[in-house]
C-alpha cells in the first residue's frame, strides 16, 4: 500500500535556493516515529547546511530541519511508548522541513499541556543542548553564577530560563539594548550589550571577575580570552559556536592558575544513545518547570513553510529575539 505523499524543502545545489518539492513519506524503522509535522524549529546549522558548511551525516535525511512538532502518523517495529494520534515533539536525524518527518523514538518528548505546536517545536533542539552543555558537561549547581553568551537566540532565552530555574544567578549578552531589557525580564540578572560595553569589564566593575562559574559560549573569537579571565577558579567554560571567528590569540596562564575546563560540544555529531539520555533527563528534571510556566520558549515570528527562504533572511539578519518557526 502506498503510503502518505510528503512536502519537503529542496536546496539547489548550483545556487542554494529554495523550493517546494514532493516525493513519498519515508517509512518508519524500529525504534522511529513517523511524524506528521505540524511546525519546525529553524536553526543556525539550517542555514550552514544549506551553503554546504555543515554537511549532513551519512545517515541523515539531506532535507534541513532538526526539530519538529506534530502529531504520530506511524510507529517503527518495536515501539510501544507511543500511539498514532499522539502530539509530540522530537529532535530530528534532520528532514524537518517537510510535512512529515522521521525521528528516533528516544528523541522524543511530549507536549507540554497548553502548549501551540508552533511553541512545541522551538524546544528540542534548545532544550537539548542546553542540557547537554550547561547541566551535563559544566555540571551547573544552584547557587552558581552563569553567563550565557547570545542570549536572544533560541538556545540563549531558554538557557537563562532553565538555569534560573535550577538555582543559578544567570547573566548574560545580546547585541542590542532592546534585547538586553527582554532578557533581563525573562530573567537575566543583568544583560550587556556587546555591541557597545565590553563584558569583561562591565563584569569587574561589578566585583564579578574571577567568580563567574559557567559560561555557553557561542560567540568565539574575541570572547575567548575574556571569558577566561571572568571564570571563578574550578570555572568551566563550554564552547557551541564561533560566531566571532574560529581562531583567537589566547593567554592560557589563568587556565591553569585557576584550573578551568574549557570544553565544546555540537548536537548533531553525538549517538541517539547519548540524546535518549538527554531525552529522559529533560522530561524528569525540566518538564516541571515547562508545566508551571518558570521556563517556557520564546518565539519571535512563526513563517510558512513557503516562506521558508524569507525566514532565512530573517535569520541571517540577526533581528530576531527568540526561535523562527516554520509552519507546514
Amino acid at each position: 500500500m502506498q503510503g502518505p505523499r510528503r512536502r519537503y524543502v529542496a536546496i539547489d545545489p548550483d545556487d542554494q535556493s529554495l523550493s517546494i518539492q514532493e516525493d513519498e513519506a519515508p517509512a518508519p524503522g524500529p525504534g522511529e516515529l513517523l511524524i506528521e509535522v505540524a511546525a519546525a524549529g529553524l536553526n543556525r546549522a539550517d542555514l550552514l547546511q544549506r551553503m554546504g558548511l555543515y554537511p549532513p551525516p551519512a545517515d541523515a535525511s539531506p532535507i534541513m530541519g532538526l526539530e519538529v512538532a506534530g502529531r504520530v502518523s506511524a510507529l517503527g517495529q518495536g515501539v510501544d511508548t507511543w500511539q498514532v494520534g499522539d502530539a509530540v515533539c522530537a529532535l530530528t536525524h534532520g528532514g524537518g522541513y517537510a510535512d512529515h518527518a522521521i525521528a528516533p523514538v528516544g528523541q522524543c518528548l511530549p507536549i507540554p499541556d497548553g502548549f501551540s505546536m508552533e511553541a512545541a517545536a522551538a524546544l528540542p533542539e534548545a532544550l537539548l543542548t542546553v542540557w547537554h552543555n550547561i547541566f551535563q558537561r559544566a555540571a551547573m549547581q544552584a547557587g552558581e553564577i552563569v553567563l550565557i553568551h547570545g542570549g536572544a537566540s533560541g538556545i540563549g532565552t531558554l538557557g537563562i530560563q532553565m538555569a534560573r530555574a535550577a538555582g543559578a544567578e544567570v547573566y548574560t549578552t545580546a547585541g542590542s539594548a532592546e534585547k538586553c531589557h527582554a532578557l533581563e525580564a525573562l530573567g537575566a540578572t543583568m544583560a550587556i550589550n556587546y555591541q557597545t560595553q565590553d563584558f569583561e569589564q562591565v563584569l569587574t566593575e561589578a566585583g564579578l571577575k574571577d567568580r563567574v562559574n559557567v559560561i555557553l559560549d557561542m560567540a568565539g573569537g574575541d570572547f575567548v580570552q575574556k571569558n577566561i579571565n571572568v571564570a571563578a577558579p574550578e570555572g568551566r567554560i563550554v564552547s557551541i559556536a564561533f560566531i566571532r571567528g574560529f581562531q583567537a590569540e589566547v593567554n592560557f596562564a589563568p587556565l591553569l592558575m585557576k584550573r578551568i575546563t574549557l570544553t565544546g560540544s555540537t548536537l548533531r555529531a553525538q549517538s541517539f544513545e547519548q540524546k535518549a539520555v538527554m531525552t529522559r533527563e529533560i522530561r524528569e528534571h525540566i518538564y516541571p518547570h515547562l508545566a508551571n510556566g518558570s521556563v517556557k520558549p520564546v518565539i519571535d515570528r512563526v513563517f510558512e513553510l513557503a516562506e521558508v527562504a524569507q525566514a532565512h533572511e530573517y535569520m541571517q539578519s540577526g533581528a530576531h529575539m527568540g526561535k523562527i518557526i516554520l509552519r507546514t
